[in-house]
């Protein structure tokens, strides 16, 4: 269970080994803290108890702090979750040599076999109703087909000599990407194109939102895997920037977020923003959708999985990886 709060002046509490949920001093909500994988609060006005974080940590659970907007700005989990040294270790040495190379390379891969599959999984339903439309879709997705090729002629002995490669080839088929999407909402929304910090249109304000949801289930299962969220591969370092939950979430974003919000407005719901950014009411509706996609089953080795539980192997599979136990595959979701 993730529970999401997004109303302003909502306590939480501790009774016995149940989560309350308070709101002027009345209770709206409770669940036993055995049942609740994370917390995440993204209103302003929230308080919580000090018994309420010890009984998080004790059952290894994890608080996460969105802004309006959606950007994450702190996160509670436990100092015991930091796995095995070697595998942080050999993350840090991994950027020096081949390997940091083959993740950067795997994370671009994902992410754009994760977006030619979402125009093809929207485009499949059009194929009938508005051929005109399908062929166009199909079109883009040739040409996100053609520019991934062009992955596999990238080489180098360390990330540092290739990331500029292969941030172009991912911006590329990115263009074509967003090209889809554009046309894919046209009939419900006015959609200009991708915008990252500062977005105002509701389609752009929704997926940052979105994505602050996204970030947090991927920030905990790095944490989970013994990894150091700090020390990525295609993204450069910067004091405070998570690299590595950037490159992660490179492979889930089209498959998630993206996925959900194209659907919210193709059923015609309403994205509203206000002067605080999204209106609160989106922000639980997208909160609510995002968190049923994750719990939604996806084929991973030939078995059915929760997409949640896809991203933590998914982590761990980097951790292996990088102790030389195995090879890193990006996930990749049917459509």
């Amino acid at each position: 269970m993730h529970i999401v709060v997004s109303d302003f002046g909502i306590s939480l509490g501790k009774k016995s080994e149940r989560l309350l949920l308070r709101q002027k001093g009345a209770v709206i909500g409770e669940a036993p803290f055995r049942d609740i994988e994370q917390i995440t609060i993204v209103s302003k006005g929230v308080s919580l108890s000090t018994d309420v974080i010890r009984e998080c940590v004790e059952y290894g659970i994890q608080i996460n702090f969105l802004s309006f907007s959606g950007k994450p700005y702190a996160k509670l989990s436990s100092p015991n979750l930091t796995g095995t040294v070697i595998t942080r270790r050999e993350q840090i040495l991994a950027y020096a040599d081949h390997r940091g190379v083959e993740l950067a390379k795997a994370f671009v891969e994902g992410k754009i076999k994760n977006q030619a599959n979402i125009l093809k999984y929207f485009a499949k339903y059009r194929r009938a109703k508005n051929p005109e439309t399908y062929q166009d879709i199909s079109r883009l997705v040739g040409e996100i087909d053609r520019v991934r090729s062009q992955l596999s002629s990238l080489d180098a002995p360390r990330i540092e000599e290739i990331r500029g490669q292969l941030l172009a080839v991912e911006g590329r088929a990115a263009q074509h990407y967003w090209d889809g999407l554009k046309i894919l909402v046209a009939d419900h929304i006015d959609f200009e194109g991708r915008e990252r910090r500062g977005a105002l249109d509701p389609f752009n304000s929704t997926l940052n939102y979105g994505y602050g949801i996204l970030y947090n289930q991927i920030w905990g299962a790095i944490n989970l895997a013994g990894l150091d969220a700090f020390a990525g591969y295609l993204h450069s370092d910067r004091p405070g920037k998570p690299s590595l939950v950037l490159d992660l979430v490179e492979e889930f974003r089209p498959i998630i977020v993206d996925r959900v919000v194209v659907a919210m407005t193709n059923k015609g719901i309403a994205l509203e923003v206000d002067d605080n950014g999204l209106s609160q009411e989106t922000r639980r509706e997208i909160a609510k959708r995002v968190m049923e996609r994750l719990n939604a089953e996806e084929s991973y080795n030939g078995k059915k999985y929760k997409l949640q539980a896809v991203i933590q192997m998914q982590a761990r599979r980097i951790a292996s990886f990088l102790r030389g136990e195995t090879k890193y595959k990006p996930f990749v979701g049917g459509w």
